[in-house]
């Protein structure tokens, strides 16, 4: 049995602390504020050689409602031959941050932002990530923008990276957008208020829709986990609500897939080395059969993710309320992501989950190191200048963003459990629906369904088995822990 006794836990200072344990430095070296200032003062860059003046086109960004650190802005047209051109924008961080530069040497050794769900903290000063280097509305900023032609069938050609200048004409959420592009809403004020806006999602939609039934085609993984973020009032935290996909935040996750392969395509054709981000093909697979099997199912005896995704649409349609806990399962036999040092003429291990071979971390340079490393080499070869990073400090580069995300990710699921048991500690003796998620000699664990907590059965607990829906009541949390505990 845990703690129950009230809590007035200390959220922000338990994501401090468990930023240190887990290996980042999440307060900013001496000398970061004379390097800001001196940053500052940097006169705008300016349209020039190199440069192409895209500021007139109707660019827009979709984020999440709360995002300040805006890297990529998106436009899109329709050509004479049926095809979809898309532009994705992004943020020229490296305009602004230099190599060897305390702010970079920062940024190598965090290699990431980590969202903690209280607190962010982010790779690079917010004064640059949420401002000058941010794409943010309304602001002249200078930016590589990948180009690319999408067919009826979703493939994508022509693709091309350059230097531009541009302007965020409108930010939206992905709530607001998403909803509307359901028909599940009305237009967000913004897109209601310019028809040329509605029309430009719209085509960028389209184009989405037709990137995504070419990958799934090819055997690109359809999962459902359930995410959830805190809901804050005034800095506290009131509650856990959980995390909607749809069709804005697809659109961009295609868009974003499209631009990274056109940028690891140039590096391949150019002849320069570069870090790739790889699922590989999971060493698990025959586990993954076997829970196939378990479930009336027949996969190869090879990993073939085409069949494994026509598995996983069967089942969503089949047991939806167990989908999201099927899910999970998969994607940890996967194994995690990981960056890896690709050199010339030297084949890529791919992206197992996307079904895409060609995959090149390069659109989130606010937030993700590697996507700085890729803007450099790009940058470099677009000027033909020698690469800014030898294939050894590349392959550096890639192990020690592998550990930090590894350890971000640890991170925020401390935080989300924390999280958890601060928000239901007042309601210690309430009962609520949930579904067994785990039976074993250590114990049997539940999902509550509202909110969607995860915690442990200390009493009663006897005889469950996984898929099976029970009433628990709370009886203790553990906010220090993160343990919540139920009886059933």
């Amino acid at each position: 049995m845990h703690s129950t006794r009230p809590s007035q836990f200390n959220l922000l200072s338990a994501a401090h602390a468990s930023m240190v344990e887990h290996g980042f430095q999440p307060d900013f070296p001496p000398g970061t504020e004379t390097e800001l200032a001196a940053i500052k003062a940097q006169p705008a860059v300016a349209l020039g050689d190199g440069f192409t003046d895209l500021r007139g086109l109707l660019w827009s960004s979709i984020d999440n409602d709360s995002s300040k650190d805006l890297d990529q802005i998106e436009w899109a047209e329709q050509l004479p031959d049926g095809r979809i051109r898309v532009l994705v924008g992004v943020a020229d961080v490296d305009a602004r941050v230099a190599r060897g530069a305390v702010v970079d040497k920062h940024a190598q050794f965090e290699t990431t932002s980590v969202y903690t769900g209280v607190v962010t903290f982010p790779m690079l000063p917010t004064e640059l990530s949420e401002g000058i280097t941010s794409l943010n509305e309304n602001q002249d900023r200078a930016a590589i923008v990948v180009e690319y032609s999408v067919d009826a069938n979703g493939t994508a050609s022509d693709g091309k990276a350059y230097r531009a200048l541009v302007r965020n004409r409108a930010q939206l959420a992905y709530p607001g957008v998403g909803a509307w592009l359901d028909g599940k809403a009305a237009p967000p004020a913004k897109v209601a208020a310019s028809a040329d806006l509605a029309a430009q999602l719209k085509l960028q939609d389209a184009a989405a829709q037709r990137m995504s039934g070419g990958r799934y085609q090819h055997g690109a993984l359809e999962f459902e986990t359930i995410e959830t973020q805190p809901v804050l009032h005034i800095d506290q935290v009131i509650g856990i609500a959980p995390i909607e996909r749809n069709r804005a935040t697809s659109l961009i996750e295609e868009f974003m897939i499209g631009a990274n392969g056109v940028v690891a395509r140039t590096f391949e054709s150019a002849g320069v080395a570069s870090i790739r981000r790889i699922v590989r093909v999971p060493k698990r697979w025959d586990r993954i059969v076997e829970l196939a099997a378990q479930k009336g199912a027949t996969l190869p005896a090879d990993p073939d993710s085409r069949a494994l995704n026509d598995f996983l649409l069967a089942q969503k349609q089949k047991d939806p309320d167990h989908f999201p806990d099927l899910s999970l399962a998969v994607i940890k036999l996967m194994g995690p992501g990981e960056y890896l040092l690709v050199k010339p003429n030297a084949p890529s291990p791919g992206h197992f989950g996307l079904a895409v071979q060609d995959y090149a971390h390069s659109t989130a340079p606010n937030r993700r190191f590697p996507d700085m490393v890729s803007q450099r080499l790009l940058k470099a070869w677009l000027a033909k200048a020698s690469a800014p990073y030898s294939e050894q400090e590349l392959n550096q580069i890639a192990q020690r963003c592998t550990q930090m995300e590894d350890a971000a990710r640890r991170v925020e699921r401390e935080m989300q459990k924390r999280i958890a048991a601060v928000v239901l500690h007042p309601h210690i003796g309430q009962t609520y629906q949930a579904i067994v998620t785990g039976a074993t000699d250590h114990g049997t664990f539940v999902r509550t369904l509202d909110p969607h907590v995860d915690g442990m059965v200390v009493r009663g607990g006897k005889g469950l088995d996984v898929g099976d829906r029970v009433t628990v009541k709370l009886v203790s949390t553990d906010p220090q822990r993160g343990y919540i505990d139920f009886e059933a």
